[in-house]
């Protein structure tokens, strides 16, 4: 298939175009009577409504919960979805859980009524006209959309908050932040908190005296001391223990940091980008999430879009993944592999979009559905010893060693077994000896 209609022009500027529509809601009844929130093609996240700081119609509503709904345009209908809400969401009487709104409804929210009225959009329509914004490739409206405010926040040296599913491109895109601010010259440090054991974390946050506890043997500088004049991207900053919260939110507001073990205070120039898959106001509500670090990480907020609603990025990004990762990239994607990619709903987004085309380059196959439900069969590595050194020597506690080595087993059992029987999920389930349930639940988890 030819990638002749695309490019991948740099972002430059905006376009102005007319939005097709936009809907008024309105609060009509309740503690919020008269609170109005316009939504239009403007919008880069999803709107909520709900009681939470976050929400961009917020309410007082007792009966309404922290986010309540989320609204979006989709055509020239109004999209809402239902957040988990303690006490649902109703329109025009019948409780939904998602729903397409052509206007003229009234959508009931704990105790209160809202009116959506669809009007002319007002508004012009910020789309930028190239196709990328740094490393970050996209040519649908959903990314290009987003690209001016990137710029914008690039320019500015305030913490970034980015949210979006697994494989959605988040320490791309800041990676893309850092190369486009003033501070591209200096260190780009990444920290992902899903990856150090809790008892380590304060440790490589902020680093450690030597003495300062069993195994101390040196000192070691922190990330934040690391990213000194550049930028620190903390990575899955919602699995952050919550009692070291406190700590980061005062070295990102005073610039300040502490070893363990020492009392002397550093002072460090760093610029905080953060990225979560996890619902962070939901987070806050349950007291699982400060909220004073909440508001001070998202003074700018991007939330990156699964590909799913990325409307003709597919056919973009495997032409750009063919072409990077090809051992003959001149040769062209067959017009049958490019429908199937299309037609896949790709749960693990970008990167498993990515990991399709390495797979094919390198076994000349793309299995239909393999991607969501198991790994096409194949015959996986061995577990080679140097594989358990290289955990031996990340010097973990036992529990957690176990836990990696267990991690690193799991996708090299599954393939196998999947491989014996064919990619049939159900016999590969029963040779292993375990319910089909929970072996997807384990194809999930290595996907």
């Amino acid at each position: 298939m030819s990638e002749a209609k695309h490019s991948t022009e740099p972002f430059k500027k905006s376009d102005l175009t007319r939005a097709r529509c936009a809907f008024r809601v309105e609060v009509i009844s309740g503690s919020d009577q008269g609170l109005v929130r316009t939504v239009d093609d403007n919008d880069l996240e999803r709107v909520l409504l709900g009681t939470g700081p976050a929400c961009a119609l917020r309410l007082t509503d007792r009966f309404a919960s922290r986010r309540h709904v989320a609204l979006s345009l989709m055509g020239t209908s109004l999209n809402i979805v239902d957040l988990e809400s303690t006490n649902g969401t109703f329109v025009n009487g019948v409780r939904i859980t998602g729903a397409l709104l052509v206007g003229g409804e009234i959508i009931r929210l704990g105790s209160s009524e809202l009116h959506v009225t669809k009007t002319d959009a007002t508004k012009p329509k910020i789309v930028a006209t190239g196709t990328r914004f740094g490393r970050v490739i996209g040519a649908s409206e959903a990314m290009r959309k987003l690209y001016p405010t990137c710029q914008r926040l690039a320019e500015r040296d305030v913490p970034v908050l980015i949210e979006g599913e697994t494989g959605t491109g988040k320490e791309l895109l800041a990676e893309s932040l850092h190369e486009a601010s003033g501070r591209a010259e200096q260190p780009f440090v990444v920290f992902d908190c899903s990856t150090v054991a809790s008892n380590l974390l304060e440790s490589r946050l902020f680093g450690h005296d030597r003495g300062a506890f069993t195994g101390a043997n040196a000192m070691r500088k922190g990330v934040f001391e690391l990213a000194h004049r550049g930028t620190l991207f903390i990575d899955e900053i919602g699995d952050l223990d919550v009692t070291l919260q406190p700590r980061l939110l005062r070295a990102i507001e005073r610039g300040e940091v502490a070893r363990l073990g020492s009392e002397k205070w550093f002072r460090v120039d760093v610029r905080v980008i953060a990225a979560t898959r996890r619902d962070l106001d939901r987070a806050v509500q349950e007291g699982r999430f400060r909220d004073d670090l909440f508001f001070r990480l998202a003074v700018g907020r991007l939330e990156l879009p699964p590909l799913r609603r990325r409307t003709g990025d597919i056919t973009l990004l495997a032409a750009h993944f063919w072409r990077e990762l090809a051992a003959h990239p001149g040769a062209m994607l067959p017009a049958d592999l490019m429908r199937r990619l299309e037609e896949h709903s790709w749960p693990g987004n970008v990167r498993e979009l990515r990991n399709a085309i390495a797979r094919h380059d390198a076994l000349g196959e793309f299995q239909e559905g393999a991607a969501a439900d198991s790994p096409p069969p194949s015959t996986p590595t061995a577990l080679q010893p140097d594989f358990v050194t290289s955990i031996l020597e990340q010097d973990l506690p036992l529990s957690r060693a176990k836990q990696e080595l267990a991690r690193s087993f799991e996708p090299l059992y599954l393939e196998r077994v999947l491989a014996r029987n064919n990619g049939n999920i159900r016999l590969a389930a029963q040779e292993a000896g375990v319910a089909r349930r929970y072996f997807n639940v384990l194809l999930a988890r290595h996907r």
